[in-house]
């Protein structure tokens, strides 16, 4: 029912912002070096951010390493942190900056300008979930093979589409707040997901449509 989705959005926007001033009062126990603070704010994101970096290099041991790098970096740089800005868009500018080091001193990066104009909707995230949400019991392997099939194709996105789409599709962030993670503008966000969606649903498109 529309009252329930309406009900459900403003549940989810009220407990980010619950977990956004949760974050800035434990950073403000990190910058006075209280350690227990650090580990309940680890505990709180440390899932979002291996599971962004899996995502981004696929392969959860360089995840688990980098995650650490990232939290390591949250400590050493408490004393200087302002809430200028959500606490999560902080922490993903952190791992960006972390992941996209990893990548190009790996020489796996492919790099792609994110200035170009466009905008589109998110109609391959729209389909895919469709189509799995209409599986049964019976299609479990189906449906894991979708799965696989999905992650496969946004491995294969360059650098930057990979990252938006994971930001926009797994860890919900709004468009304002990918552009601010990724230190670019709105409308170059919304070509640079327009083009990785392009991608995904040239490459899905045999699940889309029910093929074998």
């Amino acid at each position: 029912m529309p009252e329930d989705r309406e009900r459900n959005s403003f549940r989810h926007v009220e407990d980010k912002e619950v977990l956004n001033e949760k974050s800035i009062e434990l950073m403000v126990r990190v910058a006075e070096g209280d350690a227990e603070a650090f580990g309940v704010l680890v505990g709180l994101h440390q899932h979002a951010v291996i599971g962004t970096c899996a995502k981004m290099l696929g392969n959860i041991d360089d995840a688990h390493d980098l995650a650490q790098q990232v939290f390591l970096r949250v400590w050493k740089s408490a004393p200087r942190y302002q809430p200028t800005a959500r606490f999560t868009t902080w922490l993903f500018t952190i791992t960006r900056n972390l992941v996209f080091n990893h990548t190009r001193s790996a020489g796996r990066a492919s790099f792609v300008s994110i200035d170009a104009e466009g905008d589109g909707e998110n109609e391959a995230s729209r389909q895919v979930n469709e189509a799995a949400s209409t599986t049964t019991p019976s299609d479990d392997a189906l449906e894991l093979e979708l799965i696989g099939a999905i992650d496969e194709a946004i491995q294969r996105l360059p650098e930057s589409q990979r990252l938006a789409v994971i930001l926009r599709r797994y860890e919900d962030m709004t468009y304002e707040e990918i552009a601010e993670t990724m230190d670019s503008s709105v409308s170059a966000i919304k070509s640079l997901l327009f083009r990785a969606r392009a991608q995904l649903r040239e490459e899905l498109a045999p699940y889309l449509s029910g093929e074998p």
